[in-house]
């Protein structure tokens, strides 16, 4: 008997170019299927592109190394037939009495013929649609199935122009990565088994055979609240599927649970309702009203915590037991939009609270679409570890998946879903091959309405918007509005007053709406974005001088949706991605007018590379710190660059919080492949320090230094007012000595404020130093607990930071006390790391500040357990996951102490770890890096007899002993710490 349910599809697929396949699809699933990977047929990659599969088979170079991509053909100069593939693959399926299996495709680019033990089908065209095939009658009785699919390029791949349709550095996506125009299975293949036998006398009598099991289709589950969030109603409609000549009697149960302590469910709502379907009917049913009361509500990053609950519908059919079964984790949480008054600026709120929109733009997690649930965890919880609170899923991209969207309710970011309407995606870039957009607008609509149903169950999804920089043709948008209309509900604010008893009565269930519940917006630049009204008012993408953030000048509009800087990875990216010519430097080119140019190898440049200077208006930022020596020098330069570039941008926009602006996404957070701009992680998953400068300035109660007024400023974005708090300040020379140090008590800051505390008067002192280091701490003065810390390096008026060079010799001591935490292939270290030079003699409160333990809910690997407790991981995932981590008996390894000798006083300046396999045949040059690792915090700095706790999660491969090592500033051989 099959077990009842969806399996996927995601192993043990072969492909070859059709071309080179003599055979018919009947032939394949039939008389001669292949079994091994042997010419033509070569292993696959599912989900993944055509493209994928033959990098996997070392059939076309690898496109994100070096130049290698200009070697790949494009499909505009081979043909479609070049890129037209067969996939096969076995699976096994045995059914039983009335069961059923539906053969799914989430997502097939561009069209298919499906072949299945010898039978036929045609998927109908369309990239982001889903299919459902009933193979009831086709799977063999034996068991064992025979599936090929015959998949096509898209009808009118076209040819891109020189250069490159979508400008800057997002041309790669359209010019560089997709030659096969992303041709292939891109997403998840699935059988799901519905029905099951009780009553076998009963089947006999009711002559079995005729009888189909019932379907659950796309619920749809809404939220309404009362009583300022007291009071809460769960909407849910379904549809039911009967295919059979009979009519069902059904049970519809609904469960909802809940955790409680202990890792145990607490079952909150458990309904049945009695439902007929008629013969050969799909009807959509709508439950009663599920009541709550005080539920634990879901909250975006950084404003609490992300509840979730398990819904369950199952359905029954009379005399033949339970059919089929559905949940989805649901967060109950209502998200209201508005043009705000005094910015106009597009302001979000959720639950009532207003939200600070800091974030950025996200173009796709791999490039060859090699999508996992894996690294989609990985992607998220970095985002959630940047403090950010929102995700643009830019519309020259996909639609994103539902693991996407999973991880992104686990970690509280809100997701800015735009649908696929820029430039050459469209037909209307440069040149125009469609003026009109799309050239079947009816298939987009269809499109675009099975991506609502498959994503709107997510609290995470805030709202939808049409285009990137455009808005779809007229009669797509006017659709897209009248379909994503907002419920009546939704349109006006919260009840404080009025019963549900006294409002639904009168409207229409809100989960019978397509959507109903969050906004459409035409486009990225209208309704509250840029200046509205479409016009180019997004940007600028260059870098900038820190202090221009924080101007009254640099940016006019409340909202601003791409602000863009640069983001050179690590030297270890550079060379596992580029061949040696590529590993130039650039040339410093001084101009007449004094600036300097930036001239980067090709390699660079073909990888979109973006200059630290932009001459006329910006001078070089790396050459503050003095001319670099080698490849090494100037990326660790140039993470200097990236914190201090970063921590600005968005310093700048929340030291204005409300007063100008309601939000800010970066272009961009990542990069789909080996690019070398606008990114906080590399594609191979390693951190660009420009993340901890975000990490920094996006902390929900943050003590920042305004570089326009110089005023010291407390940010709280949280709920609550912040009291009995205090800010010390300390400032550092390059001798270790302290020539300024202020303590400020008794402050209180309101919730949801940037206040403005005290002038930073040290630069206008005697004596100052020409280079100095700040250290703001705010803490409680209760307990000195620290709740922001934030290190920043200056230069007077007309200066630069080469001092720091001769600095780099300066031998700090540092002590490493740490413990390492195993369980299987999953790592924790918990570490204390101290600069051990000598206090200043002075009674600073510095040395009494201890660090407060941040929510750890979460902080840890959830993908590391999934191998220890699966099952728990497909039933309940996210949130039960985490709190099981946190009572796991881990092994635990002594402490251990290592530490770095030194016999100077200073500050130990720009610290980072890296965490490498340990290999007794380690080949020069290879890269030993351990990805991705999970740091509390990097790139970080210590003044005098300081500590600070840093922890570190990752996985390393089977037979790997991971080795951790440090470096900085003043510690550049490297220091083995454990």
């Amino acid at each position: 008997m099959g077990e009842m349910g969806k399996r996927k599809l995601d192993t043990g697929w072969f492909a070859a170019r059709s071309t080179e396949v003599k055979l018919t699809g009947v032939e394949l699933t039939t008389t001669h299927p292949p079994s091994s990977p042997d010419q033509p047929w070569m292993e696959a990659v599912v989900p993944g592109t055509v493209l994928a599969t033959l990098v996997k088979n070392n059939l076309v170079p690898d496109p994100f190394y070096g130049l290698e991509n200009e070697s790949i053909i494009d499909i505009a100069d081979s043909g479609r037939e070049y890129y037209t593939f067969w996939f096969f693959t076995t699976f096994h399926c045995k059914l039983s009495g009335n069961q059923h299996v539906d053969l799914n495709f989430r997502a097939i680019n561009y069209s298919a013929e499906v072949y299945l033990n010898g039978h036929k089908e045609v998927l109908p065209k369309g990239m982001f649609r889903r299919h459902s095939l009933d193979v009831t009658d086709i799977v063999h009785p034996d068991g064992e199935n025979l599936l090929a699919v015959l998949v096509y390029p898209p009808d009118h791949p076209g040819r891109i122009p020189p250069e490159g349709g979508q400008g800057g550095d997002h041309e790669y996506p359209i010019k560089h990565c997709h030659r096969d125009r992303n041709t292939g299975i891109w997403d998840e293949v699935s059988i799901s088994v519905t029905g099951f036998v009780r009553n076998l006398l009963f089947l006999i009598s009711m002559h079995y055979s005729s009888v189909q099991p019932m379907k659950i289709v796309d619920p749809h589950l809404v939220s309404s609240f009362f009583d300022n969030y007291k009071r809460v109603y769960l909407h849910a409609t379904t549809g039911l599927v009967n295919k059979s000549a009979r009519v069902a009697e059904c049970s519809l149960n609904v469960q909802v649970t809940t955790e409680v302590k202990g890792g145990f469910c607490l079952v909150e709502h458990l309904r049945t309702e009695h439902v007929s379907v008629p013969p050969g009917a799909s009807v959509q049913y709508t439950l009663p009203e599920l009541f709550f009361y005080k539920p634990h509500l879901w909250w975006p990053n950084g404003m609490g915590k992300q509840s979730l609950y398990n819904v369950e519908i199952g359905v029954e059919v009379k005399g033949f037991g339970e059919s089929d079964m559905w949940n989805h984790h649901f967060g109950f949480r209502k998200i209201e939009s508005e043009i705000d008054s005094v910015t106009g600026g597009r302001l979000f709120k959720v639950n009532g609270q207003p939200v600070f929109i800091r974030g950025g733009n996200w173009i796709l997690s791999d490039g060859l679409l090699r999508l996992s649930k894996k690294r989609y965890q990985t992607d998220i919880k970095f985002h959630s570890d940047m403090n950010f609170n929102m995700i643009r899923c830019w519309g020259g991209g996909l639609a994103e998946r539902p693991e996407f969207y999973h991880y992104c309710d686990i970690y509280g970011l809100l997701v800015w879903q735009e649908f696929w309407i820029t430039g050459d995606c469209d037909g209307r870039g440069i040149p125009i091959s469609n003026p009109d957009g799309p050239l079947d607008h009816e298939l987009f609509l269809l499109c675009a309405r099975d991506t609502v149903k498959l994503l709107r169950n997510h609290p995470s999804l805030a709202l939808w918007v049409g285009g990137n920089e455009q808005v779809p043709p007229e009669d797509i948008n006017t659709a897209l509005k009248d379909e994503l209309k907002l419920h009546p509900y939704f349109q006006i604010s919260t009840q404080s007053g009025n019963s549900q008893e006294d409002i639904f009565p009168l409207l229409d269930d809100p989960s019978q709406y397509l959507d109903g519940t969050r906004i459409y917006i035409q486009g990225s630049m209208w309704d509250g974005f840029a200046d509205g009204k479409g016009d180019f008012s997004d940007g600028p993408y260059e870098i900038q001088y820190p202090e221009s953030f924080f101007k009254d000048d640099f940016y006019k509009y409340g909202f601003n949706p791409e602000v863009g800087s640069v983001g050179m990875p690590v030297a270890a990216t550079i060379r596992a991605t580029m061949p040696p010519e590529g590993l130039q430097i650039p040339l410093f080119k001084k101009l007449s007018n004094g600036y300097v140019e930036e001239v980067p190898n090709p390699m660079w440049e073909y990888h979109k590379y973006i200059a630290y200077s932009k001459p006329g208006l910006v001078h070089d930022q790396i050459l503050l710190y003095g001319t670099p020596t080698d490849l090494d020098d100037f990326c660790l330069k140039a993470q200097l660059v990236n914190y201090v570039q970063y921590r600005a941008l968005l310093e700048g926009w929340t030291s204005r919080m409300w007063s100008k602006y309601t939000g800010v996404l970066i272009w961009k957070n990542q990069n789909p492949w080996t690019g070398l701009r606008g990114q906080f992680y590399d594609h191979l998953h390693d951190q660009t320090a420009g993340f901890y400068g975000c990490r920094s300035a996006a902390e929900p109660i943050h003590v920042q230094l305004n570089l326009a007024t110089y005023f010291v400023e407390v940010v709280n974005t949280t709920s609550d007012e912040l009291s009995n708090v205090a800010i010390e300040v300390s400032v550092w020379d390059l001798e270790g000595k302290c020539p300024y140090y202020k303590v400020f008590e008794n402050l209180s800051v309101p919730s949801k404020r940037t206040v403005p505390i005290f002038e930073m008067d040290y630069p206008k002192s005697k004596n100052q130093t020409p280079v100095y280091f700040l250290l703001l701490k705010l803490y409680n003065i209760s307990d000195y607990g620290i709740l922001s810390r934030n290190f920043y390096w200056f230069y007077l008026p007309g200066g630069d930071y080469k001092l720091l060079e001769p600095y780099r010799k300066k031998k700090v001591p540092l002590k490493i006390t740490s413990q390492v935490f195993i369980r299987g292939s999953a790592y924790e270290i918990r570490m204390h790391v101290r600069n051990t030079s000598k206090k200043p003699d002075s009674e600073n409160l510095l040395y009494k500040n201890r660090f407060i333990e941040r929510d750890s809910d979460g902080d840890f690997d959830v993908a590391s357990l999934e191998a220890v407790n699966s099952r728990i991981e497909e039933k309940k995932e996210g949130g039960l996951i985490r709190r099981i981590f946190s009572r796991f008996q881990h092994e635990a390894n002594a402490l251990r102490v290592a530490e770095v000798n030194g016999t100077e006083v200073g500050v130990a300046f720009f610290l980072h770890f890296s965490v490498h396999a340990s290999k007794p045949d380690h080949k020069e040059g290879e890269d030993t890096r351990i990805l991705p690792v999970h740091y509390s915090d990097n790139y970080f700095s210590l003044a005098p007899g300081e500590e600070m706790p840093i922890n570190l999660s990752f996985e390393v491969p089977p037979g790997v002993t991971p080795r951790v090592t440090l470096h900085g500033w003043n510690y550049h051989t490297g220091h083995t710490i454990l």
